[in-house]
């Protein structure tokens, strides 16, 4: 595949991440993207999970004997 990136912009993506080649680069700087997306896609899932403990309520119904005791 051949494709046409700026050289300016290839070589801040490889300034930026250290690659020793382009293609490194490239490999590099589509993975971190693809990592922070999939982590803006978790994020719409914040605060939507029920039935959970915060850590203190964990913490005291486990001195308590309850939820999580034997975790």
């Amino acid at each position: 595949m051949t494709v046409d990136i700026p050289d300016r912009e290839l070589e801040d993506a490889i300034r930026f991440t250290g690659a020793k080649t382009k293609r490194e680069a490239v490999i590099g700087a589509i993975t971190d993207f693809n990592r922070r997306m999939r982590m803006a896609d978790l994020i719409q899932y914040a605060g939507t999970c029920t039935g959970l403990f915060a850590p203190d309520e964990l913490q005291a119904a486990r001195r308590q004997g309850g939820a999580g005791a034997s975790d």
